[in-house]
């Protein structure tokens, strides 16, 4: 019987962990059974520390006293107020309650959603440069879910992402969500400097340590103290030097280059990369141990190719910017742009859609930006990218067409009706997906199920 009731247990906790928001699951007695990583995020509170304890004593809130009236009548609610985490930060949450029962035993399930993007509008507000949070698409509204956790969690952070889509603009959001904000955001770019120039910047050195060291210098990671340190290019970082990342990762401790006596920071750090690290420690360009330290906590900003409308959100924002840097009254793009900004694949991403939108606001003397005002190489990269296509399609056409219908699979069916589809609508995603009855993000899904994307 115990065997079992620990396997549930488990499975309980895997089911807790799973859930993105600070979920505790408490006895009949209204004491601590577990909490996720999420609520010890949020609270400050580690769960083996807090088992067996009553609630009031994790979840400080101003509505604890209708808190427990309710729990006692009511199987599922909601309710909204304030918690103190152990750090006395006043955190502003939506608590939803519910009882789960199983003939005599009793239990409940808590799950805490932080509020305070949401109460404090002025965040999402163009001036705080958040341009990466403008946008619904699913990937997006994800981070904006998430930005809370990431925020009021001390864990080591890995941003991953294509060149262009906002990496570093996060992980400066994040630090200006966090209890850290006020102080120091120190930015450290792993790719740009040579070892021996990076492990002097990083870590810093004493008078004497070499050649040209004529007086004390302190490294980025003790400016960083009390703060933020942001290591952007982790997968550039010279092999001899993660080993000293590591190490000081374990300790926040580390000895300057020259130097005999330890240094002791409290820094958060936050690392971001374009590579594959995973791939890079199969190949031996990156440590196994480091990676497992640095992927604590991770997040995929996605390229601005798979973010939809997105897209036109973004260009509008830009408009509205340039427009206004260069006192110019431009009302829009035309339609045509609109279908040409949506095609476009933006190997640079937001970066990119940006540096489109402020020279098109340059070349602009109308108050309409129409094709003649866009860069030159957006229709020739379209072009060249439907020629591709009709090539690849021509070829998965010739090759069904030679095969007998009764031999065929449903999905090879359904790869032939999207063939077919594309073929008709030349290539026309949007217009294909109609055709097929689909919401173009299934079409784009079954694309890639079927190696056409």
């Amino acid at each position: 019987m115990k065997a079992k009731y620990n396997e549930s247990f488990i499975k309980i906790k895997d089911i807790l962990e799973a859930i993105p928001y600070g979920t505790a699951f408490l006895d009949e007695n209204f004491r601590v059974v577990f909490i996720n990583s999420f609520l010890e995020a949020l609270t400050g509170y580690k769960s083996e520390e807090v088992k067996g304890l009553d609630i009031n004593q994790i979840i400080k809130t101003n509505v604890f006293k209708e808190l427990i009236a309710r729990l006692r009548k009511e199987e599922k609610f909601s309710i909204e107020g304030d918690i103190i985490n152990v750090h006395r930060r006043k955190i502003p949450v939506k608590i939803t309650v519910t009882s789960l029962s199983q003939g005599k035993n009793r239990w409940f399930m808590l799950v805490l959603e932080d509020l305070s993007l949401l109460k404090d509008k002025s965040l999402f507000l163009p001036q705080f440069g958040m341009d990466f949070i403008l946008g619904n698409s699913p990937a997006i509204l994800k981070i904006k879910e998430m930005l809370p956790i990431f925020a009021n969690s001390n864990a080591t952070l890995l941003i991953e992402g294509e060149t262009g889509t906002g990496k570093d603009l996060l992980a400066e959001v994040i630090h200006k969500l966090s209890p850290r904000a006020n102080h120091p955001f120190i930015k450290v770019n792993c790719g740009a400097l040579p070892e021996p120039l990076l492990e002097s910047e990083l870590f810093g050195h004493v008078k004497g340590a070499f050649t040209g060291a004529n007086a004390d210098k302190p490294g980025m990671i003790k400016l960083a103290n009390g703060g933020t340190l942001f290591l952007t290019e982790i997968g550039d970082l010279p092999f001899t030097l993660q080993v000293k990342l590591l190490t000081f990762l374990d300790d926040k401790e580390f000895y300057p280059l020259g130097s005999s006596q330890k240094v002791k920071v409290d820094v958060r750090v936050i690392v971001a990369t374009n590579k594959n690290l995973r791939q890079m420690v199969k190949e031996g360009k990156f440590r196994e141990d480091l990676f497992y330290r640095l992927n604590v906590l991770k997040v995929q900003l996605p390229p601005l190719r798979e973010r939809g409308d997105d897209i036109l959100i973004l260009a509008d924002y830009f408009l509205k910017e340039f427009s206004e840097k260069a006192h110019k009254k431009i009302k829009g793009f035309s339609e045509q742009v609109l279908k040409v900004l949506r095609s476009y694949k933006y190997p640079g991403n937001i970066r990119e859609l940006k540096n489109i939108v402020e020279y098109a606001v340059h070349v602009c003397s109308d108050e309409l930006i129409t094709e003649k005002h866009l860069p030159e190489y957006l229709f020739t990269a379209i072009k060249e990218e439907e020629e591709d296509q009709q090539q690849t399609l021509a070829k998965d056409w010739s090759a069904i067409r030679t095969q007998k219908i009764e031999s065929f699979t449903w999905a090879e069916i359904e790869k032939k009706r999207i063939i077919d589809a594309l073929t008709s609508c030349r290539g026309k995603k949007t217009e294909a997906a109609k055709m097929l009855g689909w919401a173009r993000s299934t079409l784009w899904r079954k694309l890639k199920k079927y190696g056409l994307a």
